[in-house]
C-alpha cells in the first residue's frame, strides 16, 4: 500500500532515531467512541419527536458550522482548557437545530456523551503491539490536539503514558497542529535533526503535511473507519488522497502492524 514521493529519497528507517505519534484515529478510535457517545447520550436523554439518528445529524450539521470557527469566536482560550464548556455549547447548538431551546437538556446531553465516549474508548488491536515493540529501540513521543483534561485523560485511560518520553498535548503546550512551532517544539525535546525523526498520523492536514514542511519523515494511517461523526451522511467524505501537487508520505500503510517488519 505504500507510496513514495520521487521528490524525496527513500525512506531509510535505519536512520531513524525518534518517533512520534498522532494519538486520536492514529493510536485510538476515537470517532468509533464519539459516534457511540453520541448516540448513548440521544437515547438516555431523548429530545420530544426526534429520533437518536435524527439528533447525531443536528449534532453533525451544528459541529460543521461552530467547530471551524472556535479559535475566532473567544471560546479558545477555554477549550484549551477544559473540553466542559465548549462541549455543552456543542449541544446547546444541536438542540437549536431540533427547534429546542433547552440549555439545561444540553449540560445532561454533554456529561451522558463524554462519559459514555470514555467507556467506549480504546486502543486499536495492533497499537500496543507496535508500541511494545518500538519502545526498547526508539524514544517515543505523542503530538495530539485538543483541551489539556480530555487528552491528558485519554492518555491515562488508555494507560499509554509509560511508552512515551514527551508527550505534547495542544491544551497544555497553548497551541497545537498543524502550527510549524509545534513540531520544532518535538524535535528540539528529541535532539534530533528532522530527517532523524517519524511521524505516523492519521490526518493530512494536521499531521502530515506540516511534519513533511517540517523535514520529518512520514507514515501516513489512512483507515476506511476515519469517518468523522460530523460528516454530512447525506454527502459522505470519500477516502481522500493527498491534494493533488501537494507532498507525499513517505509510505501510507493502512493498519499500524504494517510497521513493524520495517522498523
Amino acid at each position: 500500500m505504500g507510496v513514495t514521493d520521487p521528490a524525496r529519497p527513500a525512506l531509510d528507517f535505519s536512520k531513524v532515531r525518534a518517533v512520534y505519534f498522532d494519538l486520536d484515529d492514529t493510536l485510538c478510535a476515537y470517532w468509533d467512541a464519539s459516534k457511540l457517545g453520541l448516540r448513548t447520550a440521544f437515547d438516555t436523554h431523548p429530545v420530544p419527536g426526534q429520533s437518536s439518528e435524527d439528533m447525531v445529524r443536528h449534532w453533525a450539521a451544528a459541529f460543521r458550522d461552530f467547530a471551524p470557527y472556535l479559535k475566532q469566536t473567544g471560546w479558545y482560550e477555554g477549550y484549551l482548557i477544559s473540553g466542559q464548556p465548549t462541549r455543552i455549547e456543542q449541544m446547546r447548538l444541536t438542540l437549536l437545530e431540533a427547534g429546542v431551546d433547552d440549555p439545561d437538556h444540553a449540560e445532561r446531553l454533554s456529561e451522558a456523551y463524554m462519559v459514555s465516549r470514555d467507556l467506549a474508548l480504546a486502543l486499536f488491536p495492533d497499537a500496543l503491539d507496535l508500541l511494545e515493540y518500538l519502545k526498547p529501540k526508539y524514544p517515543l513521543g505523542m503530538i495530539t490536539n485538543g483541551p489539556a483534561d480530555i487528552q491528558r485523560q485519554e492518555v491515562e485511560t488508555l494507560h499509554l503514558t509509560d511508552y512515551f518520553k514527551h508527550i505534547f498535548i495542544e491544551g497544555e503546550v497553548g497551541e497545537g497542529k498543524p502550527l510549524a512551532s509545534v513540531f520544532e517544539r518535538a524535535r528540539a525535546a528529541m535532539d534530533c535533526q528532522p530527517h532523524e525523526i517519524l511521524y505516523v498520523g492519521n490526518s493530512y492536514d494536521h499531521d502530515i503535511a506540516p511534519a513533511i514542511q517540517a523535514g520529518w519523515r512520514t507514515v501516513w494511517v489512512r483507515r476506511e473507519s476515519d469517518v468523522p461523526p460530523s460528516a454530512d451522511l447525506e454527502n459522505p467524505p470519500r477516502h481522500k488522497d493527498a491534494p493533488e501537487g501537494a507532498p507525499q508520505p513517505d509510505l501510507v500503510i493502512g493498519e499500524l502492524s504494517e510497521l513493524l517488519p520495517l522498523l
